[in-house]
């Protein structure tokens, strides 16, 4: 048994839990999202939405030629999904079992790059206490949107930079109860807290390129997030900065972290956290973006087949 993280943040490595088919073309698994006992996986592949239930058997997919490149998929309050993805610029809105309720923003491809103006590879969604959504368009812009539950655009905010309020990719996004907006400026190394209208609050460090965000629910949550370990030549496999998961308290302290010292596809191990998302019981489902981050982590190696994007840990901690 392979136990990873520490204290009441410890976890129990399940092997193979949610192997898809070969066939499916399986590289990468950009998002998680869980409800009830039912797991959403977004991936980039010919079945892009699979739903799993906690013990790993498919119940059913939807999405099929719908999707360009995945990003990420976030469960609303009134269990409908958000599916946003960065490869056709549009964020979409589905029941759960795949029917299309709408969009949000343009969908007839990307503004300008770096024009501010929505979207150019957004990469998340969240909703809000009162229904906002907030979208996070990181690959071609420094934004945060937010639409009305509507979907009219209420506001935008942010620009190119390393100052409160600026963003150097922002990659995941998360809203807590309280209305509070929580963005993951992955290449800053940090996350910053606006209020529902965008004025900065905080920042939290400590990271090391943020990619997921994720607030636990229930009525002691933490917030876990998805690091990126380093991919420059000089610092690759150093310890303690990534590929790993780090818990921090709902003020950004550091609880625990969750992962070894090096990448890899062993037990414990990531390659890149893209997604997580956390069941009832508090058992925690990691998706990777292997494919993707292999040749980054590993240059010139053969990329490992099959390729596992996506892990189970059961929590064990008291």
């Amino acid at each position: 048994m392979t136990v990873v993280g520490q204290g009441r943040y410890a976890y129990r490595v399940v092997p193979g839990w949610g192997d898809l088919p070969a066939d499916w073309g399986v590289g990468d698994v950009a998002g998680v999202a869980v409800d009830g006992d039912e797991i959403f996986v977004f991936s980039r592949s010919t079945h892009p939405m699979a739903v799993l239930n906690a013990d790993g058997g498919l119940l059913r997919t939807w999405g099929e030629g719908e999707f360009t490149h995945p990003h990420s998929v976030t469960v609303a309050p009134d269990r409908t999904l958000w599916c946003t993805d960065d490869g056709s610029h549009r964020v979409s809105h589905y029941t759960r079992d795949g029917q299309l309720l709408g969009h949000v923003g343009p969908v007839d491809g990307p503004s300008p790059f770096h024009s501010g103006r929505p979207f150019h590879r957004c990469t998340h969604t969240a909703v809000g206490p009162d229904g906002a959504v907030y979208v996070t368009d990181g690959y071609g812009n420094a934004r945060v949107h937010k639409y009305a539950p509507d979907g009219e655009l209420v506001l935008s905010w942010g620009t190119a930079g390393m100052g409160p309020g600026e963003f150097n990719l922002p990659h995941n996004i998360v809203c807590d109860p309280d209305g509070w907006v929580y963005v993951a400026d992955r290449e800053n190394h940090r996350i910053q807290v606006f209020d529902g209208d965008g004025r900065f609050e905080t920042m939290w460090g400590n990271l090391h390129r943020p990619s997921s965000l994720y607030r636990t629910p229930g009525p002691d949550p933490v917030f876990l997030v998805g690091e990126l370990g380093p991919v420059m030549r000089f610092s690759r496999g150093a310890p303690n900065l990534g590929p790993r998961l780090s818990v921090l308290s709902d003020t950004g302290e550091l609880l625990a972290r969750i992962g070894t010292d090096t990448a890899g596809v062993g037990p414990g191990q990531f390659l890149s956290p893209h997604a997580m998302a956390c069941d009832s019981r508090g058992d925690l489902y990691v998706a990777e973006v292997g494919e993707t981050a292999w040749p980054q982590l590993f240059p010139g190696e053969p990329l490992p087949q099959p390729l596992r994007c996506l892990q189970k840990l059961e929590r064990i901690g008291a």
